[in-house]
This record gives structure tokens, sequence and C-alpha cells, in this order.
């Protein structure tokens, strides 16, 4: 075991290495874990054929982990939960008004308590501060659901998404034998992504700021829309880390979205109405008048011809219109289908095996 507990609250806590180590192990987890997904079919003499299955690992088994959320959450929630499963162990809902952290009790006292009884903490907070107590007391490892600052899990995701469809923005890479993606034995390995230009339009948020740390480190280019306005823009906290690791060369920061467009492989977009910002709303729809996604956008602003879409969801139609968001350019329910298999390499390699941290190395046990 590792002589300190280890947490991860950002990507930018993780080398390349270990990024694209947590990638390929996700890509390992979801080949073998899917098959068991899958009905079961008899064979002719009635019986269940298992014989070619091989179990995930089952790390977690007889541990618990905590999933400590005071905001609402479908697909981390989801995802977690039947992640865990699949390892071998079970997942405690802890919402805001079912214990007493913060209201009864103080966030040290809670970590203690919840980590001398749980393997792991899942925490879905509101602001940053919060999950960086919960760290600083707690006995067992502490990964961030989702922060007012960042959002690891979604963008390991979106990065899994992108290696599994490289195939569409690089003709000489393979296209993946079945409709989940996956390579047979003839491609096994998880294909490179070449360099790419990944476009954000919209609100500067958790999504954007991981994105930020990670993606020009893995070789992309990333260009940003937002409105002139420093509360949509990446906070210092943010850039600082940007520039720390050297991400800020290979990031353009413009207001005008066709600007932002311009060459782009990928375009993404996020809510531009956080929870808990309902209030002002009125005023960051006006703010944000141009800033939908649409085909007419990306044409005008010379994206592409073949550029794809992605969204964290939950989707609302002003970020990002029917036609692009439901056509053939989204990748939007992909990346939702492996928020599961990514944060169950997370759960697996920082729960299970207190790893993550210890070493970079290609791994996919």
């Amino acid at each position: 075991m590792a002589s300190k507990v280890p947490h991860l609250m950002t990507l930018a806590d993780l080398s390349p290495g270990q990024i694209q180590r947590i990638i390929a192990h996700s890509y390992h987890l979801k080949r073998t874990s899917l098959p068991w997904l899958q009905p079961q079919i008899r064979l002719g003499n009635g019986k269940i054929s298992t014989a070619k299955l091989r179990m995930p690992s089952q790390s977690l088994f007889n541990k618990s982990i905590a999933l400590l959320f005071n905001k609402r959450s479908t697909r981390t929630r989801v995802a977690a939960e039947t992640a865990a499963l699949l390892l071998g162990g079970q997942t405690l809902f802890l919402g805001k008004d079912d214990i007493q952290i913060g209201v009864n009790e103080t966030v040290r006292d809670s970590a203690r308590v919840i980590g001398g009884m749980c393997q792991g903490i899942f925490a879905r907070v509101g602001a940053h501060e919060e999950i960086e107590e919960l760290a600083r007391y707690s006995p067992v490892p502490v990964l961030n659901a989702l922060s007012s600052l960042w959002h690891p899990t979604q963008v390991l995701a979106d990065i899994l998404t992108l290696h599994e469809h490289a195939y569409l923005f690089d003709s000489s890479v393979p296209k993946p034998d079945d409709k989940n993606h996956l390579y047979t034995q003839r491609h096994r390995d998880l294909q490179p992504v070449r360099p790419l230009t990944i476009t954000y339009v919209g609100d500067s948020a958790n999504v954007l700021h991981d994105m930020l740390v990670a993606l020009p480190r893995l070789g992309h280019k990333v260009r940003v829309a937002c409105p002139e306005n420093d509360k949509y823009r990446p906070p210092q906290a943010v850039w600082d880390r940007v520039v720390e690791l050297g991400c800020d060369k290979d990031i353009l920061l413009t207001k005008d979205p066709r600007e932002a467009v311009h060459g782009a492989d990928l375009v993404v977009t996020d809510t531009w109405i956080s929870m808990g910002q309902e209030a002002e709303k009125e005023q960051r729809l006006k703010d944000f008048q141009g800033y939908q996604v649409t085909e007419q956008l990306c044409r005008e602003g010379g994206a592409n011809p073949d550029w794809k879409f992605m969204h964290c969801l939950p989707r609302k139609q002003q970020e990002v219109d029917d036609e692009v968001f439901y056509g053939p350019r989204s990748l939007v329910f992909q990346v939702s289908d492996n928020r599961k298999w990514t944060i169950m390499a997370m759960f697996d390699l920082l729960f299970g095996k207190w790893d993550l941290m210890d070493r970079e190395r290609e791994a996919t046990d």
C-alpha cells in the first residue's frame, strides 16, 4: 500500500503518461466487462457458455465507496454505482440531506468518520475548497466528481471517446469492428489520435478548465470563445495551472465564436447556466447570444468540413441546436457511455489499488 493517501482533484495533477495510462485502462476494462453485460446465450446443450469471458479487476471486493454528492447527478452517479459493482464493490449514496456534514458536523470530522468506514470518497461539491478540505483530512483516497473549478472524470471520458473515434479524424486509422467501438484481436490496442484542433464555445466552467490543463499536453490545440467578461473567463487559479504546465502556448482565447471554430476538428460546449446560477439566467442568455453551436456558425467560421461535436450534458437547446446535437456529427452519447469506463478505471486504480500516483507505466491490469 502507498505510504501517502493518493487523491485526485484535477487532471493538472497528472502527467501525460498517467492520463494515457488511465485511458488505456478504461478501454481494457470496457473490453473485459461488456461481454458480461450482454444477453446470455444458451448453447445446444442448454448451458450458458462463459468460457471466453474474463472477469474485470475485483479490486473493490468487499469494499465500500462513499458517493458524497451535494449536487444533483445523472451520469456521474449512474456511472459510479454501476462501475463499483463491476469491480466487486458497493456504493453508498450520501446526499446533502442524508448526513450531518456541514450541518451538525464539520467537514474535517465527516471526512474522518466516512473514511473510517469506506475505502474511497467520490465527492461532488460546490466550492472547490470543500473537496480540498475533505482530502486534507480523509484517511482514504478522495476523487473529485465535480467542483466549481474542475471536472476530471468528464474530460477523461472525452479523451477516451476521441481515441475510440480516431478513425473519424484520420483515414489511416482502422475502424472499430463493433457497435461499442471496440477492436477485435487484430487491433486490440486503443488507437492513437492525431493532434486535433479542439474548440470550446461558451462559459468557462469546470469541464473547460480540465480541458485546458490536459489536452495541450496530449498534443492538441485548444481554441476558446467566451464573452469578454472576467466571470466568463478562466479564473486566475485555473490559469495559473495552465501556465505552470506550459499549456498556454497552445490555447487561443477570443470573444468571437466564429474565430474560435476556425479549423476546428471538434467543437465542444457546456451549459451556460450551471447549478446555483439560476438567478443569472436572463443576463447570461443575453451575454451568450451568438454562441449557440450550429452548422451555420461552424460553416461561417471555417471549421473543418468533418468536424464533430461533444457536450457533457445535460443540454439546453440555446447551447446547441437539434441538427447538431442529434445529427451525425454528435458524439454526445458515446461520451456519456464512456463516463462509466473512465470512472471504473479511476475507482480501480485510485480506490482499489492506491497506485494511480505511484508510477507512470502502460498497464491494463
